[in-house]
């Protein structure tokens, strides 16, 4: 595996351990060698796991749509990148450019990402592996929720192992690694 593209918001929110977690994950995507795909903001959470990689010697690709340029979101300072037109474009270029893919905490537009991901590997359009990162039991709600759908019928059990969760980045990593081995 030698790219993750993480999903994580354009906010710090209002837990100090969520940015522990983003330079957490930076450290751990250079130690295992593995580079960033990711929003190619500067603001949030965004910003802290790019500027942790960077300053950790490890590559930071961004992929952002114009429109957020123009806003002055954009990290100037990145290995590489990639201006598109939209969002639409922006997920798709994003997917093509990754092995497998992370969401850390974050917003509305994380979950968009994660679950975009999530169906399209439901579909078969990809086998690539998806996992969250769990900082300060972000996640526990939604977990929770998919398998509330599953038991309800309308997610398929099969569809609940698609979903790696771990609290530690590295322990993600390796269990995204190892779920990458039967599509490979």
């Amino acid at each position: 595996m030698k790219t993750l593209a993480v999903y994580c918001g354009a906010s710090h929110g209002v837990n100090p351990t969520y940015s522990d977690a983003a330079r957490a994950l930076a450290a751990a995507l250079v130690e295992h060698n593995i580079g960033l795909v990711y929003g190619g903001g500067k603001v949030g959470l965004m910003g802290v796991i790019a500027d942790e990689v960077l300053r950790l010697g490890g590559e930071a690709t961004g992929v952002i749509p114009r429109a957020l340029v123009e806003r002055e979101v954009g990290h100037a300072g990145l290995t590489r990148l990639f201006v598109v037109k939209d969002m639409h474009e922006r997920k798709a270029m994003m997917a093509e450019l990754s092995e497998g893919f992370i969401a850390m905490p974050g917003g509305m537009g994380t979950l968009e990402e994660l679950f975009e991901m999530l169906t399209w590997a439901q579909l078969g359009i990809h086998a690539k592996p998806i996992g969250l990162l769990n900082a300060n039991d972000f996640w526990d709600g939604l977990v929770d929720f998919v398998r509330h759908q599953s038991r309800e019928g309308f997610v398929r059990s099969a569809h609940l192992d698609l979903l790696q969760v771990d609290a530690d980045p590295d322990a993600l990593i390796r269990r995204l690694r190892a779920a990458a081995l039967p599509a490979a």
